[in-house]
């Protein structure tokens, strides 16, 4: 009888311990419900790291790290110090494992997600520490997030030359110096809302034909 038990338990242990297949879609939909009208990009290469999901708001990018009960903190400070220069705001959600020490491992501008399996196969999301606006971003990687395609959509919209010829890296530039912040942001925001990934071989391909006349 005690080994049944024994066994028992560990199922219902095993069944508690989530991995980050377990943890996205469920995520997706509490962040909805939490912060409305969202966008939300996988896997986004930024810099020399692979931010784990880039949510956009209206006026703001949120990078989130998620640390699953199958995770380790091995490369938790790099990640850190990278999402830092391109979020305006950061997250760590983790598995319920780690959730006595994850304060220990981010910076206090960083919010803190934990999850948990809960009963019938529901994941339970708590917020432990709501995240704040990060004072290390740097702007000039922010917008480097943006396709040149839509850094020339942004060019036009504020009524600037097209710069043919010019790097992105010059066109980033000019629209930093050149449109107000607050506007600019938003506008940057828009044009991630509006990225379709099923076009974007077809508009590239139009682009370089525009060029070459």
């Amino acid at each position: 009888m005690n080994q049944i038990r024994e066994l028992d338990q560990c199922i219902r242990m095993e069944k508690q311990t989530l991995l980050d297949k377990d943890i996205r879609e469920p995520l997706f939909d509490f962040l909805e419900e939490t912060y409305g009208k969202i966008r939300i990009l996988e896997e986004k290469t930024t810099g020399r790291a692979r931010a784990d999901v880039v949510m956009i708001t209206e006026d703001m990018l949120y990078g989130i790290e998620i640390k699953s009960d199958a995770d380790t903190y091995t490369r938790l400070k790099k990640q850190v110090k990278n999402y830092d220069m391109y979020y305006d705001r950061n997250i760590v959600v983790v598995g319920s494992s780690h959730g006595s020490h994850i304060c220990e491992h981010v910076p206090g501008h960083w919010g803190i997600i934990t999850v948990e399996a809960g009963e019938g196969n529901v994941i339970d999301f708590y917020i432990l520490r709501e995240p704040v606006d990060n004072p290390k971003v740097k702007e000039d990687r922010k917008i480097s997030i943006l396709w040149r395609i839509e850094l020339n959509n942004l060019l036009k919209l504020n009524g600037l030359p097209r710069y043919p010829g010019k790097s992105k890296l010059f066109v980033q530039q000019v629209l930093l110096e050149r449109v107000g912040k607050e506007v600019l942001w938003k506008q940057v925001c828009n044009e991630l809302f509006e990225r379709d990934y099923n076009t974007i071989n077809e508009i590239i391909a139009e682009y370089k034909k525009g060029k070459g006349r």
